[in-house]
Protein backbone atom coordinates (compact mmCIF):
# COMPACT_ATOMS: atom_id res chain seq x y z
CA UNK A 1 0.00 0.00 0.00
CA UNK A 2 1.22 3.14 -0.49
CA UNK A 3 -0.58 6.80 -0.30
CA UNK A 4 -0.17 10.72 -0.89
CA UNK A 5 -1.58 13.10 1.35
CA UNK A 6 -3.02 16.61 0.20
CA UNK A 7 -3.32 19.40 2.85
CA UNK A 8 -5.59 22.71 1.64
CA UNK A 9 -6.18 24.77 4.30
CA UNK A 10 -7.71 22.58 7.22
CA UNK A 11 -8.78 19.62 4.63
CA UNK A 12 -6.26 16.78 3.95
CA UNK A 13 -6.78 14.65 1.16
CA UNK A 14 -5.38 11.11 1.78
CA UNK A 15 -4.75 8.83 -1.52
CA UNK A 16 -4.33 5.27 -1.09
CA UNK A 17 -3.01 2.57 -3.80
CA UNK A 18 -3.02 -0.87 -3.25
CA UNK A 19 -1.79 -3.57 -5.79
CA UNK A 20 -4.17 -6.49 -6.62
CA UNK A 21 -2.53 -8.83 -4.16
CA UNK A 22 -3.25 -6.22 -1.47
CA UNK A 23 -6.99 -5.57 -2.73
CA UNK A 24 -8.01 -9.39 -2.91
CA UNK A 25 -6.83 -9.87 0.68
CA UNK A 26 -9.55 -7.49 1.54
CA UNK A 27 -12.01 -8.35 -0.98
CA UNK A 28 -11.56 -12.08 1.01
CA UNK A 29 -12.14 -10.91 4.50
CA UNK A 30 -15.36 -8.79 2.91
CA UNK A 31 -16.12 -12.01 1.71
CA UNK A 32 -15.82 -14.19 5.02
CA UNK A 33 -17.75 -11.07 7.36
CA UNK A 34 -20.75 -11.03 4.87
CA UNK A 35 -20.97 -14.66 3.11
CA UNK A 36 -23.78 -15.74 6.24
CA UNK A 37 -25.89 -12.95 5.19
CA UNK A 38 -26.66 -14.86 1.66
CA UNK A 39 -28.85 -18.11 1.12
CA UNK A 40 -28.30 -19.92 -2.16
CA UNK A 41 -30.15 -23.13 -3.03
CA UNK A 42 -28.33 -26.33 -2.80
CA UNK A 43 -25.21 -24.48 -0.04
CA UNK A 44 -25.83 -24.51 3.60
CA UNK A 45 -25.73 -20.68 4.71
CA UNK A 46 -22.75 -18.97 5.50
CA UNK A 47 -20.80 -21.65 3.26
CA UNK A 48 -21.52 -20.43 0.01
CA UNK A 49 -18.19 -20.00 -2.50
CA UNK A 50 -17.79 -16.51 -3.15
CA UNK A 51 -17.36 -17.29 -6.52
CA UNK A 52 -20.98 -18.72 -6.64
CA UNK A 53 -21.82 -15.70 -4.70
CA UNK A 54 -20.43 -13.55 -7.50
CA UNK A 55 -21.61 -15.42 -10.42
CA UNK A 56 -25.09 -14.99 -8.49
CA UNK A 57 -25.09 -11.33 -7.24
CA UNK A 58 -22.53 -9.82 -9.33
CA UNK A 59 -18.50 -9.22 -9.86
CA UNK A 60 -18.37 -6.73 -7.38
CA UNK A 61 -20.58 -7.54 -4.66
CA UNK A 62 -17.89 -7.44 -1.74
CA UNK A 63 -16.73 -4.50 -3.24
CA UNK A 64 -17.62 -1.78 -1.18
CA UNK A 65 -17.42 -3.74 2.18
CA UNK A 66 -13.55 -4.29 1.26
CA UNK A 67 -13.36 -0.80 0.53
CA UNK A 68 -14.69 -0.04 3.35
CA UNK A 69 -12.39 -2.55 5.85
CA UNK A 70 -9.33 -1.17 3.86
CA UNK A 71 -10.23 2.72 4.92
CA UNK A 72 -10.71 1.85 8.61
CA UNK A 73 -7.20 -0.65 8.20
CA UNK A 74 -5.17 2.01 6.43
CA UNK A 75 -6.47 5.37 8.10
CA UNK A 76 -5.84 3.68 11.66
CA UNK A 77 -2.39 2.95 9.69
CA UNK A 78 -1.71 6.42 8.88
CA UNK A 79 -2.61 8.07 11.78
CA UNK A 80 -0.22 6.23 13.45
CA UNK A 81 2.61 7.52 11.34
CA UNK A 82 1.50 11.11 11.26
CA UNK A 83 0.93 12.05 15.22
CA UNK A 84 1.19 15.56 14.43
CA UNK A 85 -2.05 15.38 12.39
CA UNK A 86 -5.21 16.45 14.23
CA UNK A 87 -8.29 14.87 12.78
CA UNK A 88 -11.54 17.17 14.29
CA UNK A 89 -14.32 15.37 12.18
CA UNK A 90 -14.74 12.08 10.71
CA UNK A 91 -12.91 10.38 8.22
CA UNK A 92 -15.54 10.03 4.52
CA UNK A 93 -14.12 8.37 1.84
CA UNK A 94 -13.98 10.56 -1.80
CA UNK A 95 -16.59 8.50 -3.77
CA UNK A 96 -14.77 10.23 -7.15
CA UNK A 97 -11.77 9.32 -6.39
CA UNK A 98 -12.62 5.71 -5.82
CA UNK A 99 -10.93 3.55 -9.30
CA UNK A 100 -10.28 -0.01 -9.83
CA UNK A 101 -8.04 -1.29 -12.66
CA UNK A 102 -5.86 -3.96 -13.64
CA UNK A 103 -3.20 -2.21 -11.30
CA UNK A 104 -5.25 -2.52 -8.67
CA UNK A 105 -7.68 0.05 -6.39
CA UNK A 106 -7.46 3.22 -5.50
CA UNK A 107 -9.23 5.51 -3.19
CA UNK A 108 -9.12 9.01 -0.88
CA UNK A 109 -9.95 9.88 2.38
CA UNK A 110 -11.15 13.41 3.16
CA UNK A 111 -10.86 14.51 6.53
CA UNK A 112 -11.15 17.79 8.84
CA UNK A 113 -8.10 18.24 10.26
CA UNK A 114 -7.03 20.96 13.05
CA UNK A 115 -5.92 24.35 11.90
CA UNK A 116 -2.07 24.75 11.90
CA UNK A 117 -1.46 27.77 13.93
CA UNK A 118 1.15 30.59 13.85
CA UNK A 119 1.03 32.63 16.80
CA UNK A 120 0.79 36.13 16.90
CA UNK A 121 2.21 38.62 19.43
CA UNK A 122 1.12 37.42 22.84
CA UNK A 123 3.69 40.00 24.95
CA UNK A 124 4.59 42.95 24.78
CA UNK A 125 1.31 44.27 24.38
CA UNK A 126 -0.44 47.40 26.12
CA UNK A 127 -4.18 47.49 26.99
CA UNK A 128 -5.92 50.62 27.93
CA UNK A 129 -6.99 49.97 31.45
CA UNK A 130 -10.48 49.49 32.55
CA UNK A 131 -11.92 52.56 34.76
CA UNK A 132 -13.07 51.37 37.97
CA UNK A 133 -16.81 52.70 38.07
CA UNK A 134 -17.46 54.70 41.57
CA UNK A 135 -19.88 54.25 44.30
CA UNK A 136 -22.79 56.44 43.92
CA UNK A 137 -25.12 56.96 47.40
CA UNK A 138 -27.71 55.37 45.00
CA UNK A 139 -25.95 52.27 44.56
CA UNK A 140 -26.04 51.55 48.17
CA UNK A 141 -29.67 52.77 48.26
CA UNK A 142 -30.49 49.87 46.02
CA UNK A 143 -29.01 47.37 47.92
CA UNK A 144 -30.61 48.54 51.28
CA UNK A 145 -33.76 48.25 49.49
CA UNK A 146 -33.17 44.87 47.72
CA UNK A 147 -32.55 43.94 51.42
CA UNK A 148 -35.86 45.49 52.88
CA UNK A 149 -37.92 43.72 50.27
CA UNK A 150 -36.00 40.39 51.33
CA UNK A 151 -37.24 41.32 54.88
CA UNK A 152 -40.47 42.37 53.95
CA UNK A 153 -43.52 40.71 55.97
CA UNK A 154 -46.95 40.35 54.83
CA UNK A 155 -50.01 41.59 56.82
CA UNK A 156 -53.69 40.27 56.44
CA UNK A 157 -55.82 43.33 54.88
CA UNK A 158 -59.53 43.17 55.79
CA UNK A 159 -60.56 46.93 55.54
CA UNK A 160 -59.92 48.00 52.63
CA UNK A 161 -60.30 46.92 48.58
CA UNK A 162 -57.25 45.53 46.48
CA UNK A 163 -54.16 48.03 45.83
CA UNK A 164 -51.45 48.04 43.40
CA UNK A 165 -48.34 46.43 45.22
CA UNK A 166 -50.67 44.16 47.12
CA UNK A 167 -50.88 40.02 46.49
CA UNK A 168 -54.13 38.57 46.58
CA UNK A 169 -55.84 35.08 47.04
CA UNK A 170 -57.81 34.38 44.20
CA UNK A 171 -59.60 31.86 42.30
CA UNK A 172 -60.37 32.34 38.33
CA UNK A 173 -61.45 30.68 35.62
CA UNK A 174 -60.79 31.87 31.85
CA UNK A 175 -63.51 31.04 28.70
CA UNK A 176 -62.93 32.05 25.34
CA UNK A 177 -66.54 32.39 23.56
CA UNK A 178 -67.59 31.30 26.25
CA UNK A 179 -65.86 28.15 26.58
CA UNK A 180 -63.84 27.44 29.19
CA UNK A 181 -60.10 26.29 27.94
CA UNK A 182 -57.54 24.28 29.28
CA UNK A 183 -54.98 26.23 31.97
CA UNK A 184 -57.40 28.71 32.14
CA UNK A 185 -58.89 27.60 35.71
CA UNK A 186 -57.01 27.84 39.26
CA UNK A 187 -58.11 27.73 42.59
CA UNK A 188 -56.32 29.90 45.62
CA UNK A 189 -53.79 31.14 43.39
CA UNK A 190 -51.94 33.68 44.75
CA UNK A 191 -50.67 37.01 42.62
CA UNK A 192 -49.08 40.06 43.34
CA UNK A 193 -50.69 43.22 41.39
CA UNK A 194 -48.44 45.30 39.35
CA UNK A 195 -45.69 42.53 38.89
CA UNK A 196 -47.42 41.61 35.52
CA UNK A 197 -47.01 37.97 35.59
CA UNK A 198 -50.44 37.83 33.95
CA UNK A 199 -52.47 38.55 30.84
CA UNK A 200 -51.42 42.67 30.43
CA UNK A 201 -54.37 44.40 31.27
CA UNK A 202 -55.78 41.51 34.36
CA UNK A 203 -53.58 42.78 37.41
CA UNK A 204 -55.15 46.15 36.68
CA UNK A 205 -58.87 45.53 36.80
CA UNK A 206 -58.43 43.95 40.15
CA UNK A 207 -57.55 46.68 41.63
CA UNK A 208 -60.77 47.63 43.62
CA UNK A 209 -61.91 44.50 44.18
CA UNK A 210 -63.00 43.79 47.65
CA UNK A 211 -62.77 40.38 49.37
CA UNK A 212 -65.38 38.17 48.06
CA UNK A 213 -66.11 40.19 45.24
CA UNK A 214 -66.34 38.34 42.27
CA UNK A 215 -65.46 39.83 38.80
CA UNK A 216 -65.41 39.33 34.76
CA UNK A 217 -62.43 40.43 34.14
CA UNK A 218 -62.15 41.39 29.77
CA UNK A 219 -58.31 40.61 28.41
CA UNK A 220 -56.56 39.80 25.02
CA UNK A 221 -54.21 37.31 24.85
CA UNK A 222 -51.12 38.46 22.90
CA UNK A 223 -50.42 37.88 19.12
CA UNK A 224 -47.54 36.00 19.91
CA UNK A 225 -49.07 33.44 22.84
CA UNK A 226 -47.26 29.82 23.05
CA UNK A 227 -50.74 28.25 22.50
CA UNK A 228 -51.67 29.25 19.20
CA UNK A 229 -55.48 28.44 19.55
CA UNK A 230 -55.33 31.15 21.99
CA UNK A 231 -52.98 33.78 20.49
CA UNK A 232 -54.65 37.00 19.84
CA UNK A 233 -57.93 36.26 21.06
CA UNK A 234 -60.41 37.91 23.61
CA UNK A 235 -60.98 35.81 26.69
CA UNK A 236 -63.34 36.70 29.87
CA UNK A 237 -61.59 35.60 33.06
CA UNK A 238 -64.13 35.15 36.07
CA UNK A 239 -62.16 35.84 39.08
CA UNK A 240 -63.07 35.70 42.97
CA UNK A 241 -61.19 37.93 45.47
CA UNK A 242 -60.09 35.30 48.36
CA UNK A 243 -58.02 37.37 50.48
CA UNK A 244 -55.72 39.96 50.19
CA UNK A 245 -52.15 40.92 52.16
CA UNK A 246 -49.91 43.92 51.65
CA UNK A 247 -46.20 44.18 52.16
CA UNK A 248 -44.61 46.38 55.20
CA UNK A 249 -41.06 46.86 54.76
CA UNK A 250 -39.13 47.68 57.42
CA UNK A 251 -37.23 50.57 58.75
CA UNK A 252 -34.08 51.48 57.78
CA UNK A 253 -32.28 52.42 61.29
CA UNK A 254 -30.19 50.62 63.48
CA UNK A 255 -32.72 47.76 64.48
CA UNK A 256 -32.96 46.98 61.29
CA UNK A 257 -29.17 47.00 60.20
CA UNK A 258 -28.89 44.66 63.73
CA UNK A 259 -31.57 42.02 62.48
CA UNK A 260 -29.91 42.03 58.97
CA UNK A 261 -26.02 41.69 59.37
CA UNK A 262 -23.55 42.02 62.03
CA UNK A 263 -22.97 45.70 62.83
CA UNK A 264 -24.44 47.49 65.44
CA UNK A 265 -25.73 51.18 63.37
CA UNK A 266 -27.09 51.57 59.86
CA UNK A 267 -24.34 53.89 59.17
CA UNK A 268 -21.39 50.83 59.93
CA UNK A 269 -23.92 48.52 57.42
CA UNK A 270 -24.02 51.14 54.96
CA UNK A 271 -20.54 51.51 55.03
CA UNK A 272 -20.00 47.54 54.54
CA UNK A 273 -22.42 47.51 51.23
CA UNK A 274 -20.62 50.39 50.15
CA UNK A 275 -17.29 48.56 50.50
CA UNK A 276 -18.57 45.60 48.97
CA UNK A 277 -19.85 47.24 46.00
CA UNK A 278 -16.39 49.18 45.65
CA UNK A 279 -14.80 45.80 46.02
CA UNK A 280 -17.53 44.03 43.39
CA UNK A 281 -16.63 47.30 40.47
CA UNK A 282 -12.86 46.71 41.04
CA UNK A 283 -13.38 42.97 40.25
CA UNK A 284 -15.86 43.82 36.79
CA UNK A 285 -12.78 46.08 35.99
CA UNK A 286 -10.00 43.45 36.18
CA UNK A 287 -12.49 40.89 34.29
CA UNK A 288 -12.93 43.31 31.65
CA UNK A 289 -9.14 44.20 31.68
CA UNK A 290 -8.21 40.52 31.44
CA UNK A 291 -11.21 39.84 28.74
CA UNK A 292 -9.45 42.61 26.53
CA UNK A 293 -5.77 41.17 27.11
CA UNK A 294 -7.18 37.60 26.15
CA UNK A 295 -9.06 39.37 22.97
CA UNK A 296 -6.42 41.02 21.80
CA UNK A 297 -3.92 38.13 22.00
CA UNK A 298 -6.46 35.47 20.09
CA UNK A 299 -6.96 38.21 17.31
CA UNK A 300 -3.69 38.79 16.73
CA UNK A 301 -3.51 35.11 15.47
CA UNK A 302 -5.03 35.00 12.32
CA UNK A 303 -6.55 31.60 11.24
CA UNK A 304 -9.63 29.04 9.68
CA UNK A 305 -11.47 27.57 12.64
CA UNK A 306 -13.12 24.51 11.38
CA UNK A 307 -16.50 24.03 10.70
CA UNK A 308 -16.55 21.05 12.41
CA UNK A 309 -14.98 22.48 15.57
CA UNK A 310 -17.62 24.64 15.61
CA UNK A 311 -21.00 22.49 15.14
CA UNK A 312 -18.98 20.31 18.25
CA UNK A 313 -18.91 23.11 20.39
CA UNK A 314 -22.49 24.60 19.80
CA UNK A 315 -23.27 20.89 20.68
CA UNK A 316 -22.00 21.27 24.18
CA UNK A 317 -24.03 24.59 24.64
CA UNK A 318 -27.01 22.54 23.22
CA UNK A 319 -26.62 20.02 25.73
CA UNK A 320 -25.72 22.18 28.70
CA UNK A 321 -29.32 24.08 27.97
CA UNK A 322 -31.04 20.95 27.98
CA UNK A 323 -29.64 20.05 30.95
CA UNK A 324 -30.88 23.57 32.54
CA UNK A 325 -34.29 23.04 31.28
CA UNK A 326 -34.33 19.42 32.62
CA UNK A 327 -34.12 21.57 36.34
CA UNK A 328 -37.39 23.76 35.18
CA UNK A 329 -39.12 20.95 34.39
CA UNK A 330 -39.19 21.36 30.30
CA UNK A 331 -37.70 19.38 27.60
CA UNK A 332 -36.04 21.38 24.27
CA UNK A 333 -39.11 20.23 22.19
CA UNK A 334 -41.25 22.38 25.07
CA UNK A 335 -39.40 25.10 24.67
CA UNK A 336 -38.90 25.42 20.73
CA UNK A 337 -43.00 25.42 20.97
CA UNK A 338 -43.14 27.83 23.46
CA UNK A 339 -40.69 29.93 22.14
CA UNK A 340 -41.76 29.85 18.77
CA UNK A 341 -38.36 28.30 17.65
CA UNK A 342 -36.61 25.72 15.90
CA UNK A 343 -33.18 24.08 17.01
CA UNK A 344 -31.26 25.87 13.76
CA UNK A 345 -32.56 29.15 15.67
CA UNK A 346 -30.73 28.34 18.79
CA UNK A 347 -27.88 26.46 17.05
CA UNK A 348 -27.41 29.99 14.96
CA UNK A 349 -28.11 32.11 18.02
CA UNK A 350 -24.74 30.22 19.47
CA UNK A 351 -22.47 30.01 16.54
CA UNK A 352 -20.80 33.69 16.94
CA UNK A 353 -19.93 32.56 20.77
CA UNK A 354 -18.71 29.04 19.45
CA UNK A 355 -16.55 30.00 16.97
CA UNK A 356 -15.00 32.41 19.68
CA UNK A 357 -14.47 29.88 22.48
CA UNK A 358 -12.81 27.59 20.01
CA UNK A 359 -10.34 30.15 18.61
CA UNK A 360 -9.91 31.13 22.12
CA UNK A 361 -8.47 27.56 22.86
CA UNK A 362 -6.76 27.09 20.01
CA UNK A 363 -4.39 29.94 20.45
CA UNK A 364 -4.22 29.27 23.98
CA UNK A 365 -3.34 25.39 23.62
CA UNK A 366 -0.33 26.86 21.37
CA UNK A 367 0.82 29.22 23.88
CA UNK A 368 1.09 26.48 26.51
CA UNK A 369 3.25 24.71 23.91
CA UNK A 370 5.63 27.40 23.37
CA UNK A 371 6.12 28.34 26.83
CA UNK A 372 5.93 24.83 28.19
CA UNK A 373 3.39 25.43 30.33
CA UNK A 374 2.97 22.16 32.87
CA UNK A 375 0.16 21.55 36.02
CA UNK A 376 1.80 22.16 39.43
CA UNK A 377 0.69 19.43 41.30
CA UNK A 378 0.42 21.33 44.36
CA UNK A 379 -1.74 23.87 42.75
CA UNK A 380 -3.64 20.88 41.12
CA UNK A 381 -4.41 19.64 44.73
CA UNK A 382 -5.22 22.56 46.16
CA UNK A 383 -7.97 23.11 43.63
CA UNK A 384 -9.18 19.55 44.55
CA UNK A 385 -9.05 20.54 48.16
CA UNK A 386 -10.67 23.55 47.53
CA UNK A 387 -13.69 21.41 45.43
CA UNK A 388 -13.81 19.20 48.71
CA UNK A 389 -14.57 21.64 50.82
CA UNK A 390 -17.27 23.38 48.70
CA UNK A 391 -19.08 19.63 48.50
CA UNK A 392 -18.36 18.83 52.15
CA UNK A 393 -16.18 15.88 51.59
CA UNK A 394 -12.39 15.18 52.48
CA UNK A 395 -9.77 15.60 50.19
CA UNK A 396 -9.36 12.10 50.27
CA UNK A 397 -12.77 11.27 49.29
CA UNK A 398 -12.82 13.25 46.19
CA UNK A 399 -9.58 11.98 45.43
CA UNK A 400 -10.69 8.16 45.58
CA UNK A 401 -13.48 9.39 43.41
CA UNK A 402 -12.06 11.03 40.77
CA UNK A 403 -11.75 9.62 37.07
CA UNK A 404 -9.03 10.90 35.08
CA UNK A 405 -11.75 13.07 32.84
CA UNK A 406 -11.98 14.64 36.45
CA UNK A 407 -7.96 15.05 36.93
CA UNK A 408 -7.64 16.62 33.61
CA UNK A 409 -10.47 19.51 34.39
CA UNK A 410 -8.49 20.42 37.68
CA UNK A 411 -4.95 19.71 35.30
CA UNK A 412 -6.82 22.44 32.86
CA UNK A 413 -7.76 25.15 35.36
CA UNK A 414 -4.66 25.53 36.91
CA UNK A 415 -2.85 25.64 33.36
CA UNK A 416 -5.52 27.88 31.98
CA UNK A 417 -4.42 30.35 35.13
CA UNK A 418 -0.74 29.65 35.00
CA UNK A 419 -1.20 31.46 31.33
CA UNK A 420 -3.47 33.95 32.37
CA UNK A 421 -0.79 35.19 35.15
CA UNK A 422 1.54 35.02 32.28
CA UNK A 423 0.27 37.17 29.77
CA UNK A 424 -0.67 39.60 33.04
CA UNK A 425 3.06 39.74 33.46
CA UNK A 426 3.90 39.82 30.43
CA UNK A 427 2.02 43.09 29.19
CA UNK A 428 1.19 46.10 30.38
CA UNK A 429 -2.42 47.52 31.34
CA UNK A 430 -1.95 51.63 31.06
Amino acid sequence: MKYTQNRVNNTLTITFKMDNNEWAAFDKRAYEQNKGKYNVPGFRKGHVPKNVLEQRYGKGLFFEDALYIAAQEYYGDFLDKNKKVEPVARPEIDDKSIKADEKGVTFAIVVTVRPEITLGQYKGLTIEKTAVQKVKPADVDAELSKVRERNARFIEVTDRACQDGDQVNLDYCGKVDGVAFEGGTAEKQTLTIGSHTFIEGFEEQLVGMNIGETKDINVTFPKEYHAKELAGAPAVFTVKINGITCKELPELDDEFAKDVSEFSTLKEYKDDIKKTIADRYAKDARNKDEDKLIETVVSNTVFDVPDAMIEEQIDQYIEDFKYQLSYQGLDIDNYFKYTNTTMKDLRDSHKERAEKAVRTRLVFEEIVKAEKIKANAKAVDAKIKEYAERIGKTYEEISAELGQGDKYYFENQVITETLLELLKKENTLA
